[in-house]
């Protein structure tokens, strides 16, 4: 029985098998790899995967096709949404004494929370693959002084290499969606800076909460609020500071 899309669910299935073998030899998996794919969908990447894995963890919210994945005899189905997936526990099970390989679809109207959920346990991942709407990839991996440069882009610089491998159009997909796709690969640094996060987060959001306007009434009247005495540079917009100036900041302002 053909399976109908849901709007609900973000439902785009990639169907162009020269966009699937590309996206398959970036990833490059390897037997034995212990990876999660999130929103396997119709499998249209799935098969190839477990092919040249021999087994592969998916998690996958709709039931209908879970039920199918099911009938797979080399999946392991994890029905349920992905940000209430343990990735630490799930790491435990499926990679002990190695780190997860994750990769997936990424339903587009929940990306970035997703991508903030798999933050947390970036020390367990070797590696992450994404499709995701080009734009947001374009945000993730903007420069300093541009116009997609944002709380996204240093949120997740200051953990991850990143970089776009692939560029994916709408046609690939049934349905189309009415945007450009990208396939983004992110490898968690080796030794990221050691930092409060939430504090990291904060900051960022403060800074980048009126992004037009010089920092000196955002993120100064935060600072002084939390007794920061250093020298950070207020009399700019968020947008024209780096990450490691922000990761400094993070690591200097009191607790």
């Amino acid at each position: 029985m053909k399976h109908l899309p849901r709007k609900r669910f973000g439902q785009h299935f990639l169907t162009d098998g020269g966009i699937i073998d590309a996206i398959v030899r970036e990833i490059a998996p390897k037997p034995g790899d212990a990876m999660v794919e999130i929103g396997p969908g119709l499998a249209a990447l799935t098969q190839p995967l477990v092919e040249r894995l021999g087994h592969l963890a998916v998690i996958e919210l709709d039931r209908d096709l879970a039920a199918r994945l099911r009938d797979h005899g080399q999946l392991d189905v994890i029905e349920s949404d992905v940000l209430k997936v343990d990735f630490a526990a799930l790491a435990a099970r499926l990679a002990p004494g190695s780190r997860l390989r994750v990769v997936g679809n990424l339903p587009y109207n929940i990306s970035t929370p997703i991508l903030f959920h798999l933050l947390e346990v970036a020390a367990l991942v070797e590696d992450q693959h994404f499709m995701l709407q080009k734009e947001v990839i374009d945000r993730m991996v903007a420069r300093p002084a541009t116009s997609d440069y944002s709380r996204l882009s240093v949120m997740l610089q200051w953990r991850y290499a990143m970089d776009e491998v692939l560029f994916v159009p709408p046609e690939s997909f049934d349905p189309p969606p009415r945007v450009d796709s990208a396939v983004v690969r992110m490898v968690p640094l080796a030794q990221p800076p050691v930092l409060d996060a939430a504090r990291l987060g904060e900051i960022v959001q403060v800074a980048f909460s009126q992004r037009r306007k010089l920092m000196r009434h955002t993120l100064g009247p935060w600072l002084e609020q939390h007794g920061y005495a250093g020298s950070f540079d207020v009399r700019r917009r968020a947008e024209e500071v780096p990450v490691n100036e922000y990761v400094a900041l993070a690591q200097s302002v009191p607790a």
